[in-house]
């Protein structure tokens, strides 16, 4: 395989730039950067999604949904080099950076053994950062930025502290394999195993002839290479975490960083409908981290989308700037927390800044599950009662009456319940909903849901102790080193960690409770993607229907909620003086 370079577009592109690894293996890597003598820093990302494959090749549904809602993002630059969840390095080279596009180890034009999220992978990044920095044309800073996979595995390598790592942008990158990509509340998501099959394995090393090839340069995107199947499979392990480890064991801890060991300058942004996979990891990334520099901002709107746009796109640089140039962007006067408040009807949402998350003017607020009026109220019954659902039904939704003003909710949230089973275990699926005024439920775009809820929490009832040294009122927090099965017929106490929601519930509102033995789903018609599996009705591919870890015989019966006048069931919402509802 021969390195090339030549100028296109105003830039110096160097295509398969070889990069050998202490054990051997060389990595490939494209290398986007301007044409003049001057040293620039470098913007790096390290993946498996194949440098060579065009976004509106490999992702065509989202490529489309981007076009139609976000102009901004595909405005002002050709297209011809944008690539799934990686900067556009025509929106980026002009302004003096070099971008970095590397194929990950045993992935597109990389050689070597396929592991995802995996401590190799972790020690490749390192070594890239590294091997960057001596490069004649280099700065010696070096950045990392992306969405997603791209933006989970800097918190792993950050924890390693390369020397010339000098910034970090994570978009919607999970930080906690367990409890946020293989197993919700200890419930196993079918995500990971789906989105390997999908969207790793059609890009490994050495599918050659049987891949896609790229549009810009006409190479086979998995490499010269063909290999038969039974290569491909001795080259790659499946993605760890799947059903043989229900526990949180050292195959979920091998693919997290030690983030009391980030000590880099970062911006984390989250995404409120990412619920599923990278809300929660951004916040935890966030507030985990050691780093005395460190932002963390929300958004909304589609998964691959705010990272594109005018308003993305313009902070990245900010945050950049300062940090790999020694610009004076104003990012020094950047105050920690940036959100975009959501309302019902907007596509666009007010930004408002803060100084802590979460918000120190919070009014927590408990709501208590009356299971007489199927309402939440603020003061409690003293009634004891119990009521039955069918797991695999629609569950019990609990709601409040109409808000007499406008009030936001914005943090996150916790819930507990008294529960029973007929069997040993029960999953409990909790979403917060909001209804107008004529009780239609209103959704928003969730990241890759077209139709999402406004908050989404899980638990499986054998997983519900708690570890009392993270736990906090408003985020339970659970070990998930030990089962604990039910007894039939006797009520535990379970509380559910709900992620983090903004919302401003207009006068006249509701705000629900459902709980169910399953995922929720959207009273509407399903949604397409072309990179799920599944058809998108409510909770996106974050689906936890497994059969082999949740058996029917089990978790397909019937629970039981009961309410103790001592111990009352509630869900604790983060109500925000109304004062501050952003316009």
């Amino acid at each position: 395989m021969t390195t090339k370079s030549e100028v296109r577009d105003g830039m110096r592109v160097e295509w398969d730039v070889e990069i050998e690894m202490p054990d051997g293996v060389i990595l490939r890597c494209d290398i986007f950067r301007p044409l003049g003598e001057e040293l620039v820093p470098a913007l790096m990302t390290y993946g498996p999604y194949g440098k060579g494959l065009a976004w509106q090749d490999g992702y065509q549904t989202a490529w489309e949904i981007l076009e139609r809602d976000n102009p901004d993002a595909v405005a002002n630059t050709s297209n011809v080099y944008q690539c799934w969840e990686v900067p556009d390095p025509e929106k980026w080279v002009p302004d003096g950076y070099a971008l970095v596009r590397v194929d990950s180890r045993g992935a597109g034009r990389s050689e070597g053994f396929l592991a995802v999220s995996s401590p190799q992978e972790t020690q490749d990044m390192y070594d890239c950062v590294g091997w960057l920095a001596r490069q004649p044309w280099c700065s010696g800073k070096i950045g990392m930025n992306g969405i997603s996979y791209y933006g989970a595995n800097q918190w792993r390598v950050a924890a390693k502290r390369p020397p010339h790592l000098a910034a970090i942008c994570i978009w919607e990158g999970y930080s906690d394999s367990y409890r946020e990509a293989s197993r919700h509340g200890g419930i196993f998501c079918t995500f990971g195993k789906n989105w390997f099959n999908i969207q790793v394995l059609t890009l490994q090393h050495g599918l050659g002839d049987r891949g896609r090839r790229s549009r810009v340069t006409g190479e086979t995107v998995c490499g010269p290479e063909t290999f038969t199947d039974e290569e491909l499979a001795r080259n790659r392990v499946v993605s760890r975490g799947l059903l043989a480890h229900p526990l949180e064991d050292a195959s979920h801890r091998a693919a997290n960083g030690d983030l009391s060991a980030v000590e880099v300058p970062l911006l984390s942004a989250a995404n409120w409908g990412g619920q599923g996979l990278h809300l929660r990891g951004n916040v935890e990334g966030y507030l985990g981290a050691a780093s005395k520099k460190k932002w963390l901002a929300f958004h909304g709107g589609a998964h691959w989308a705010e990272f594109y746009t005018d308003y993305g796109v313009a902070m990245q640089k900010r945050f950049f700037g300062h940090f790999l140039k020694g610009e004076r962007t104003g990012w020094e006067d950047q105050p920690p927390i940036q959100m975009q408040i959501r309302r019902p009807g907007e596509t666009k949402f007010a930004v408002r800044h803060e100084n802590e998350w979460p918000l120190g003017r919070t009014q927590w607020t408990k709501f208590y599950l009356d299971f007489e009026r199927m309402a939440l109220t603020i003061e409690p019954s003293k009634v004891a009662s119990k009521l039955d659902y069918q797991a695999m039904g629609e569950g019990l939704t609990f709601k409040t009456a109409p808000f007499e003003t406008e009030t936001e909710i914005t943090g996150p949230v916790a819930n507990r319940l008294l529960l029973s089973s007929k069997t040993v275990d029960a999953d409990v699926f909790l979403v917060l909903r909001l209804f107008d005024t004529d009780d239609r439920e209103v959704t928003f775009f969730g990241a890759v849901e077209p139709h999402a809820p406004i908050g989404q929490g899980w638990l499986r009832a054998s997983h519900r102790k708690l570890d009392q040294a993270k736990t906090t009122p408003y985020r339970p927090y659970h070990s998930h080193d030990e089962l604990q099965p039910l007894i039939p017929d006797v009520p535990v106490q379970l509380d559910v960690e709900i992620w983090p929601t903004c919302i401003v519930v207009p006068k006249g509102y509701r705000i629900g409770l459902t709980v169910l033995g399953r995922d929720y789903e959207w009273d509407g018609a399903a949604a397409f993607l072309s990179t799920a599996k599944n058809m998108l009705k409510g909770s996106g591919p974050f689906l936890h229907d497994d059969p082999e870890d949740r058996p029917s015989d089990i978790f397909g019966g019937t629970n039981t909620l009961h309410f103790d006048p001592g111990n009352p069931a509630f869900v604790l919402l983060p109500v925000i003086p109304s004062s501050d509802a952003a316009r």
